[in-house]
């Protein structure tokens, strides 16, 4: 017997009685059938509904060779009658987010005759895929065009046109299908084929926010959200800014220039840093002149000014060893005569358990080992020389 489809009757059913029709055994679960139902099969880059059936859990539910199969945690008696509720707030959301890519997808549509090529709603976000290139300027005109449907609040129809009807329907397909074909309208914004479960008015959609628009394969790909995730989305970014805004002690809508200001002064410092460090290092380097070898310990240096330092002495010492402590360890750099360097940076990396490799004359990696045992390494290596 066929499953009356109450999603499709009414959009906002949430709860309903229903008989059940067959109930299995399988490796997912118990495979429940029903005279009716308000539980959506996932399918179209929908997520299926969840819920409960009497006392099971619904975890899953798919539509396999027309039949509804429900799979519960525990089996239903056949014949019995049980009370269906879904999990509202979870469908809310999918209608939300499955009515905002229709929105945007046909206005996409009519600018520029571009298809939905890919369509996932995930966790947090919805990506949607589309076959030609979007200018910031037109994506900026798309999403106020989106909204704007929202906001008049257009009821949403969903109809089978009769098979003599359907050619003459003029909806958005990349492909021509068969008869039946199931139409979801939103008028003057949209009209596609589609098998999911929408909202009964665009106003229910509440926002869409489209969030990025990246290069993908010959086309682009978006991240959106709409309704609840949108506010959500948009909740957590002025959290966000709004410690941005205490940090630079600027106003929430001026971060951005105080941003940029923060990070100039910060380029400028760095600049500044940069050429004091190699002052210092000129002088430290210096001070080793004449000697046979250097080997130097340093705390807290960013592996690029180990090596700068290394370089730095090996311009006076045939050999110079830096050594910049880090968690568990030490970063290195051996800089000086080529032969030299690759040998004891073997040798090293072998009795110190360490890693790393270079150019000729260089040796950079790191070393899980103590300072007393570089120390006593060197100690005994360096006589090689």
């Amino acid at each position: 017997m066929e499953t009356v489809k109450l999603f499709y009757e009414d959009c906002h059913c949430r709860e309903f009685s229903a008989t059940v029709t067959g109930c299995q055994e399988t490796p997912k679960g118990y495979a429940v059938t029903l005279s009716a139902t308000a539980f959506y099969p996932e399918g179209g880059g929908q997520f299926c509904d969840i819920g409960t059936l009497g006392d099971a859990a619904v975890t899953d539910v798919r539509e396999e060779k027309g039949q509804l199969f429900h799979y519960c945690d525990r089996p239903l008696a056949l014949g019995s009658t049980v009370r269906g509720s879904i999990d509202w707030q979870r469908r809310f959301d999918l209608m939300q987010q499955h009515t905002g890519e229709h929105i945007v997808s046909g206005i996409l549509h009519q600018m520029f005759g571009y298809h939905n090529v890919g369509f996932h709603v995930g966790k947090d976000v919805m990506e949607v895929d589309f076959d030609g290139p979007v200018s910031p300027e037109a994506l900026a005109q798309v999403e106020e065009k989106a909204n704007r449907a929202v906001w008049e609040n257009l009821q949403v129809r969903c109809w089978y046109p009769g098979e003599a009807e359907l050619p003459n329907v003029g909806y958005r397909t990349k492909r021509p299908l068969p008869w039946p074909v199931r139409i979801v309208e939103v008028p003057g914004y949209d009209k596609c084929a589609c098998c999911g479960v929408h909202v009964a008015y665009t106003g229910e959609v509440g926002m869409i926010k489209i969030l990025s628009c990246v290069k993908f394969h010959q086309g682009v790909r978006m991240e959106m959200v709409c309704g609840g995730r949108a506010l959500s989305y948009l909740n957590r970014i002025y959290e966000q800014n709004r410690l941005v805004s205490q940090t630079f002690s600027a106003k929430p809508l001026e971060t951005g220039d105080a941003a940029r200001r923060i990070s100039e002064a910060l380029a400028s410092e760095k600049l500044r840093c940069a050429a004091l460090e190699r002052e210092l290092f000129d002088r430290i380097a210096a001070s080793y002149a004449s000697q046979p070898y250097a080997l130097r310990f340093e705390d807290g240096m960013a592996p690029g000014s180990v090596r700068l330092l290394a370089e730095r002495i090996s311009q006076h010492v045939p050999l110079a060893a830096v050594f910049s402590q880090t968690e568990g360890g030490f970063d290195v750099c051996l800089a000086g005569q080529p032969e030299q360097v690759r040998t004891l940076g073997a040798a090293m990396a072998k009795a110190l358990s360490g890693r790393g490799g270079g150019k000729p004359g260089f040796f950079q990696g790191r070393v899980q080992a103590k300072k007393e045992e570089i120390c006593q390494f060197f100690g005994e290596q360096l006589g090689i020389f």
